[in-house]
């Protein structure tokens, strides 16, 4: 930008990008782009630290996507699995290496946004966000945006990336279109230090009764962080799974400090991802992994990309390169994150038929556990084991087509122990 382009920006106040949403995705995405040396606009409706309904399972890929010099703070470290069956066939799974490391989502939430503003990006807190116009009156000209706040201030932007969560008024401005959503549950449970030292370094999955469904427990010092996880429409059927969990794990007897509800939403393969100089990301764009509802990689890898094409977008001098940076920005997701989405999808599928297969692979099939670790430590994705290994797309196509009997399905849950 030229220093008298700048001069005029700033005697307009226009702002090279907006983020609209301080989580993970947005924070990312302020942070890429206040790196590249823009002026950079962060707002969040919330005051912050803020709770969030989120299990905090950092894997990964979740590790590999955050700032340079990022000290994650672990309320925990896992070594060790516990998977059962929708209360049954229990059994623990341990690695040398650790999995995967467990975080509140508040600390965790407010270390990125300091790391944004440590970068150059200005925080707003306590702000609503209307909507965006990118024509009318508000607009002075083709290149800007304006974004309305709620009472009426507007804000002008080069770009403006939207990670305003899963009910995005962002998502709603680009035509964000999902074609899964699922209910998710949470309590925040204190317990004693007895009960705090059975759990430290373990978690627990359990394949619930409901088609897709699972429930967790992710301990986190003097708290476990317990959940569960349905297609919606099953509220109900959902509420009474995370009770029976609760009380079938002897948790029953100890007061949540939080319970809290979420729906996740998972974007359908044609939704877009930008119109005009807006782009979405994170759980604004649905952009999740189907089969666990796994987020918080999703958002980081997806906001930093946000963030990178957001300050290519502020650039642009007109409809066609915009167009032009805006899909290379959904290349970009596509060619990652859609991959391993479009797997998942897949073995949600599977899953919704076969828990009990799913089972039996991760407690007793070495290949299928090896898997799991080295997903959750990041050194594959579930595209790249797909990609490399001709055996597991094989399986996978063989389970996609093949309809689970009833019989079949109770082979399935043999004891892995037995």
């Amino acid at each position: 930008m030229s220093s008298e382009n700048s001069s005029a920006d700033d005697v307009r106040r226009v702002w090279d990008v907006v983020v609209v949403g301080a989580g993970p995705a947005g924070a990312s995405a302020a942070y890429a782009a206040a790196v590249a040396g823009r002026r950079v606009l962060l707002l969040e409706k919330a005051e912050l630290p803020r709770y969030k309904t989120c299990g905090g399972g950092i894997i990964g890929p979740s590790r590999d996507a955050l700032p340079p010099g990022f000290e994650l703070p672990l309320k925990d470290r896992v070594h060790a699995v516990t998977f059962s069956n929708n209360g049954r066939f229990t059994r623990t799974r341990r690695s040398k290496r650790m999995l995967f490391g467990l975080i509140n989502r508040p600390e965790f939430d407010q270390q990125l946004v300091e790391h944004a503003q440590k970068a150059g990006a200005e925080l707003r807190t306590g702000v609503t966000v209307q909507r965006v116009e990118q024509h009318g009156s508000a607009v002075p000209d083709r290149r800007t945006v304006a974004v309305i706040l709620q009472g009426g201030e507007v804000l002008l932007a080069r770009a403006v990336v939207g990670a305003d969560g899963s009910a995005s008024r962002i998502g709603a401005h680009v035509g964000v279109k999902v074609d899964q959503v699922d209910l998710g549950l949470e309590v925040e449970i204190p317990v004693p230090e007895t009960v705090a030292e059975d759990w430290k370094g373990r978690v627990l999955l359990d394949w619930g009764p409901m088609p897709g469904s699972y429930g967790w427990v992710f301990p986190k010092g003097d708290t476990l962080t317990v959940g569960v996880i349905s297609a919606r429409g099953e509220g109900a059927a959902t509420k009474r799974y995370l009770e029976e969990f609760v009380g079938r794990l002897g948790l029953a007897g100890f007061e949540p400090s939080i319970s809290s509800g979420h729906l996740t939403r998972c974007r359908a393969d044609d939704s877009p991802l930008s119109r005009g100089r807006v782009l979405v990301c994170g759980d604004a764009a649905g952009l999740l992994e189907p089969w666990t509802r796994e987020g918080i990689s999703f958002a980081l890898r997806s906001g930093r990309l946000a963030g990178e094409w957001a300050v290519r977008i502020a650039e642009a001098h007109d409809a066609v390169d915009t167009r032009r940076q805006a899909l290379n920005y959904a290349f970009a997701v596509k060619a990652g994150l859609g991959v391993e989405m479009s797997v998942g999808k897949r073995l949600l599928t599977v899953f919704e038929r076969r828990p009990g297969l799913f089972h039996a692979a991760l407690t007793s099939f070495r290949p299928a556990w090896r898997a799991f670790k080295e997903i959750t430590q990041g050194s594959t994705s579930l595209g790249e084991i797909v990609r490399t290994y001709p055996v597991a797309q094989r399986a996978l196509t063989a389970l996609d087509r093949r309809p689970a009997a009833t019989g079949e399905a109770q082979a399935d849950e043999v004891s892995p122990s037995q």
